[in-house]
């Protein structure tokens, strides 16, 4: 005896599907189902978990606990432990790709299942730093967009408008294009003067780029460590969010990153990873994680409550 089709969910795609004495068979599949995450949706969840925190997925073979890696998929077992003791307290989790890209197709893998466990209000970004002409820049769109259904995706904007541009025709997803990064290197270029002179060249990236698309679409990339400049750049992008990487181990300092950062839609995502995911290498990681993570989201409710 049949009964179908109907239409089912299933990792984030929409199936046809009939069952025949009992057995489940796909007999089609549509588009991708996005659950895109739009800058209210995101200030929602800001606001109801009193957070502003991002943890960093950059999971890597050679530090994650001993007792995991005679796993099926030491990765992902790694990742689905973080998730489950962090999800309380943060607002998106950000998977560095490089770290799954070196496993070769077990990490993307390992990556596309981590994605599909990650609670579905919890913001998704690609670490990727994509950024080539235009034709490829639709590609890399079209692989983290659609394909793997994250909501957001770091971009190098180095190529310029026609570079960026492909990320920003998906509807209701992000671009997060680097801005002004904390690495030594970063002084090699972001900081020279162009404009005749006027202006330093990570700023004229953060202007140009606003005629390209809307605060609903672009988030920039300012590094925690560059607390002194960070007011100068709100002044720039007043509505836009920024990702703060570089809070924990890299020493920012989260107070000073919220209180000359922070918009009336917050407008941080402040990522923290080895000091919460590396806390403790023992069977107790996961515990350490939440502990870690617990921490940060009991400081950022006061910032919240004092700057916003």
């Amino acid at each position: 005896m049949g009964i179908g089709p109907i239409v089912v969910l299933e990792s984030h795609r929409l199936l046809a599907v009939a069952f025949f004495n009992g057995t489940r068979v796909r007999i089609a599949h549509f588009l991708p189902y996005f659950c895109a995450m739009t800058k209210q949706e995101l200030f929602g969840q800001i606001q109801k978990k009193h957070s502003y925190l991002c943890v960093g997925l950059d999971t890597d073979l050679e530090k994650i606990p001993e007792h995991l890696l005679g796993s099926e998929d030491p990765v992902f077992e790694f990742n689905k432990q973080i998730i489950d003791a962090t999800a309380p307290y943060c607002v998106a989790y950000k998977p560095n790709i490089a770290f799954y890209e070196a496993l070769g197709p077990q990490g993307w893998h390992s990556l596309k299942k981590t994605l599909d466990y990650i609670p579905k209000d919890i913001f998704t970004i690609a670490d990727a730093k994509r950024g080539d002409i235009g034709n490829t820049s639709k590609l890399y769109a079209k692989a983290f967009f659609e394909n793997m259904d994250f909501d957001s995706i770091t971009v190098a904007p180095y190529m310029g408008m026609d570079s960026v541009t492909p990320f920003l025709t998906f509807e209701d997803k992000w671009v997060i294009l680097l801005g002004h990064t904390s690495n030594e290197g970063s002084q090699d270029f972001q900081t020279l003067n162009v404009s005749n002179g006027q202006r330093p060249l990570y700023e004229e990236v953060i202007l140009r780029s606003q005629t390209w698309g809307s605060e609903e679409q672009i988030m920039f990339v300012v590094g925690a460590t560059r607390a002194d400049k960070i007011s100068e750049i709100r002044a720039l992008a007043p509505e836009h969010f920024f990702l703060v990487p570089g809070i924990g181990a890299q020493g920012g300092d989260l107070k000073a990153i919220s209180e000359q950062g922070m918009n009336k839609s917050c407008g941080l995502l402040v990522n923290s990873s080895r000091s919460i995911i590396y806390r403790s290498k023992g069977r107790d990681f996961a515990k350490e994680a939440g502990k870690a993570a617990a921490a940060l989201q009991r400081e950022m409710q006061q910032y919240l409550e004092k700057f916003l």
